[in-house]
């Protein structure tokens, strides 16, 4: 390892360099200002004395100078031979004539010709002064001073001081240093090193130990609730991947059993054509299967709903019994197919909810298929209705396989299963209670389970708080109250052969006119002429998708008042307004229901 490797990797010597840099830094920078004022102290001192001294020369030559006495001039000159740094002297008279000069014993002075201005200037290692001679406000002369001028043997002596200094700071930052790494950076090393371990063995039962009370001790503690929420998180991780495993291949198996007598049905239909009997045998198994498949389907959906947050209802008030009854027919087949006895008890009187009649449907279709599912054929199922207080009950209790103790706080878990056996004959997305409890909570409600072991059967709450108001209409009342259909003009558009076909077939049966096309561009070259009235659209076609396809429509004058439906596989809740803002009146997810395709052409 390089020394630079070392000191990127080792804290230790990252923290010694700290406080050495720091250490030297400030040294260097305070001896620098030190130096720098004393030498600008130094200069203005020494140019102040000079000054000072030519003051005093001239005030004491000046009667010299007045009546031209060299003689007196020279001696007053000479008596700055106590001053053994001043290296000459000179008069001038007020011509500028050099008049009087004094030297140091052995040295020889060059003596300016003339004199210049009062001030001072520095050529190397000398000063030179001038400073002018006055006598009763007028000038007669002037002094010339030369002497030396070393500020270097005080810097040099400034230098040594420092380096003794920070010989001394280097020593003192070397025992600081080793305080620091016991103090501060030997308990984060051990927090590197256990998160090392962490890292390498995946243990998150280590904890880092904790030596201080501060904000490194702090810094500790957290550390250690990280390790311990990262251990929490990663077993939640490693319990949502066996869920997942379990989910993926209960939904292969869920999808695979519908599949195939859907596929033993279509068989039967081509073999048995002249039998009309078991041909609707298979037509009618066919749309059991299809049936179940949809609702895998739209629970997978429900569940990214769930998990993004975007699952929304929409309350009105309606009749409380007459959504259980919709949910018993819903699963009526499955409970007489598996020979289950039903026991329903409802009041008599009309009990109110403010809910979503589809989505609360939902939750008591689950609850009943759930029972039905987990019972043993031939088993009891009781379901009751009635007012407790300020709220509505739901209750359903079988005799079923029943659930552990254990098994109570989990069952509305995501991906649970109750039955994980090979044995089970039948099996679920695990998400329908989830789905149910969520729905049941966005309607202010509380659903509770409730069991008193394996095999003992377990029974499923719903309370509701009670609306007051009138009664919402009954969609399925007003569908039954439509006048009948009449032919309309309908323009289907989808890249998918099989289901446009399909579609059209189904439409042109109930004497609608239909025209099929397989993508945007074909819709856009064949609607001016046929000016459909109502047109089916897929969203992602070649050429022009359906977004692009209905804002084009609606800007064409002869479909500008056409209904567009969204027939699509997308059906999150950004699909459907995307589909509003592109101009689309309908959205629906693939497969659709006929009767709902029928409703809308009629609905015209």
């Amino acid at each position: 390892m390089t020394f630079q490797d070392h000191i990127r990797r080792s804290l230790r010597t990252r923290v010694m360099l700290l406080v050495l840099v720091t250490t030297v830094s400030a040294l260097l920078l305070s001896g620098a200002g030190l130096v720098i004022y004393d030498l600008r102290s130094y200069e203005r001192q020494w140019t102040n004395d000079m000054v000072a001294t030519a003051e005093i020369v001239a005030r004491a030559s000046a009667p010299a100078l007045a009546f031209n006495d060299r003689r007196t001039a020279s001696g007053d000159l000479s008596v700055l031979r106590t001053r053994s740094r001043i290296l000459g002297a000179a008069l001038y008279t007020r011509d500028g004539e050099l008049f009087a000069t004094y030297q140091q014993p052995g040295m020889k002075i060059p003596f300016p010709d003339h004199p210049e201005p009062n001030g001072y200037s520095v050529a190397g290692d000398q000063m030179v002064v001038f400073r002018r001679v006055v006598e009763n406000n007028e000038p007669i002369g002037t002094v010339y001073l030369r002497t030396l001028y070393r500020p270097y043997d005080r810097l040099r002596d400034y230098l040594t001081i420092i380096v003794g200094v920070m010989v001394a700071s280097f020593a003192a930052a070397a025992l600081f240093s080793g305080w620091l790494q016991s103090a501060v950076t030997r308990p984060i090393l051990e927090v590197a090193r256990v998160a090392r371990d962490v890292r390498e063995k995946r243990d998150y039962s280590l904890r880092a130990p904790k030596s201080t009370e501060d904000e490194i001790g702090e810094l500790v503690d957290a550390f250690n609730e990280m390790l311990a929420e990262a251990g929490r998180r990663a077993e939640a991780m490693r319990e949502a991947d066996r869920r997942k495993d379990e989910f993926l291949a209960t939904l292969a198996h869920e999808l695979r059993n519908p599949l195939a007598p859907i596929r033993n049905a279509l068989e039967i239909l081509r073999l048995t054509k002249d039998d009309p009997e078991r041909s609707r045998v298979a037509r009618e198994m066919m749309e059991r299967q299809l049936v179940q498949m949809v609702r895998l389907v739209d629970d997978l959906l429900d569940v990214s709903r769930i998990t993004t947050g975007k699952l929304a209802v929409r309350k009105a008030v309606v009749d409380l019994q007459g959504i259980v009854r919709d949910a018993i027919e819903t699963v009526r087949p499955f409970i007489e197919a598996r020979r289950h006895v039903l026991d329903v008890r409802m009041d008599d009187e009309v009990i109110r909810v403010e809910a979503d009649r589809t989505r609360l449907g939902q939750v008591f279709s689950n609850l009943l298929n759930n029972a039905a599912k987990y019972t043993h054929p031939g088993g009891r199922i009781e379901l009751s209705v009635s007012r407790e207080g300020s709220a509505a009950v739901v209750r359903v209790k079988d005799n079923g396989i029943g659930l552990a103790p254990e098994s109570l706080g989990a069952i509305f878990e995501m991906f649970v299963q109750v039955d994980r056996s090979l044995e089970r004959s039948q099996a679920g997305l695990g998400v329908g209670l989830t789905l149910a409890r969520r729905l049941v909570e966005l309607h202010e409600g509380d659903l509770q389970v409730a069991s008193e072991g394996t095999g003992k059967g377990s029974q499923f709450t719903v309370r509701l708080p009670l609306a007051l108001g009138n009664l919402a209409k009954d969609p399925a009342a007003a569908a039954e109250a439509a006048t009948h259909p009449t032919s309309r003009r309908v323009l289907i558009a989808d890249d998918n052969e099989d289901f446009a076909a399909s579609l059209a077939d189904l439409l042109s049966a109930n004497g609608h006119d239909v025209r099929v096309v397989h993508d945007g561009q074909q819709a856009l070259e064949v609607a001016p002429a046929f000016e459909p009235q109502v047109a089916f659209l897929d969203i992602g076609m070649p050429k022009v998708h359906g977004y692009e396809l209905a804002r084009r429509l609606r800007a064409l004058p002869q479909t500008t008042r056409c209904v567009l439906v969204a027939v699509t596989g997308w059906g999150q809740e950004d699909d459907r307004r995307r589909a509003r803002d592109a101009g689309f009146d309908r959205h629906l997810v693939k497969p659709v229901d006929p009767r709902q395709v029928a409703a809308i052409v009629e609905g015209y």
